[in-house]
């Protein structure tokens, strides 16, 4: 693709996305730009405030495509996220650029549920959610050499609201760079989870974070409206997570929280050489719940007591 595409600002004309690519075998798409022109329809995202809300269209889909090939493409204001993965395989995505300002509602940069064999590499996400957030269903997804900022960091979930949901399994984040965003790296479930999932076997490695609100985090409690229900536990079960060489500077005080379920405390959690200090000198802290973690090497802030 050459040029620039401009999405509609009509949203009658929008089923669930703008452009879907569905049961595609071998699909490349390479270079162009795609303007979702977001700005006309923030103002109609009720998502932020309300758990029922209509859903404004994403920008770029990809439904149930193997041996696909993203290269060089860069994605402006969607209206809502930028790009999703629903039940891929074999994905590799490379050199992508994604744009957002930093308070545009629900503009996720990439994201994948249900898909199996997914690298993201060497690309750059600026927007107003999670740079990269994995859904339910997937396995196997590799993220390397990634620049996020602004936005609310690379995230697992949120999962465990709806019943039908599959196991996580198989992340690798690495040699990535996080900057003045919200979140790092978190992992969020919500309480009063109708199922029983797992989340397994993650490994983020050689992460910078510069001025980065929670660098680590562990949410189990999970939940962005006004109140939600939590007499009941996350049922979401969290285990085998490696935090390796994990450095820069948190811009709070609380630099790792492993706020885990008291329902499924969080299993083997370890990390090894964090170095997050706050920019002002004050000593960074942890806080933990439900979690024995293992710790080696350096460890700033210190390990919880």
């Amino acid at each position: 693709m050459q040029g620039k595409l401009k999405a509609t600002t009509n949203l009658g004309r929008y089923g669930d996305s703008w452009l879907n690519f569905r049961f595609v075998d071998g699909l490349k798409l390479i270079g162009g730009t795609f303007d979702g022109q977001g700005k006309f329809a923030w103002p109609f995202d009720a998502c932020p405030k309300s758990m029922s809300c209509q859903v404004l269209p994403t920008s770029i889909k990809f439904t149930s495509t193997r041996n696909t090939i993203v290269k060089g493409i860069t994605s402006l204001n969607s209206k809502f996220f930028h790009m999703s993965l629903d039940g891929c395989e074999h994905f590799k995505g490379s050199g992508i650029k994604i744009t957002a300002p930093a308070n545009s509602p629900n503009t996720d940069g990439i994201h994948i549920e249900k898909s199996k064999d997914v690298t993201i590499q060497q690309t750059s996400i600026a927007t107003g959610d999670d740079c990269i957030s994995i859904g339910h269903g997937n396995s196997q997804i590799l993220v390397s050499r990634v620049r996020c900022g602004p936005g609310h960091g690379i995230s697992v979930g949120s999962l465990g609201r709806y019943s039908y949901e599959k196991d996580v399994r198989g992340l690798v984040v690495h040699d990535t760079t996080i900057t003045g965003t919200t979140n790092g790296l978190r992992i969020k479930t919500w309480a009063n989870s109708p199922g029983s999932i797992s989340v397994s076997n993650m490994t983020f490695e050689n992460i910078v974070m510069n001025n980065v609100a929670n660098p680590i985090i562990i949410d189990q409690n999970y939940c962005p409206y006004p109140a939600c229900p939590d007499s009941v536990p996350s049922r979401v079960k969290i285990s085998d997570l490696f935090f390796k060489n994990i450095r820069g500077t948190s811009s709070t005080p609380t630099a790792v929280i492993l706020n885990c379920s008291r329902g499924m405390p969080c299993r083997n959690v370890q990390l090894h050489d964090v170095h997050l200090k706050h920019p002002s000198g004050i000593s960074s802290i942890s806080t933990c719940m439900n979690v024995k973690a293992t710790y080696s090497g350096t460890q700033i802030p210190p390990p919880c007591s």
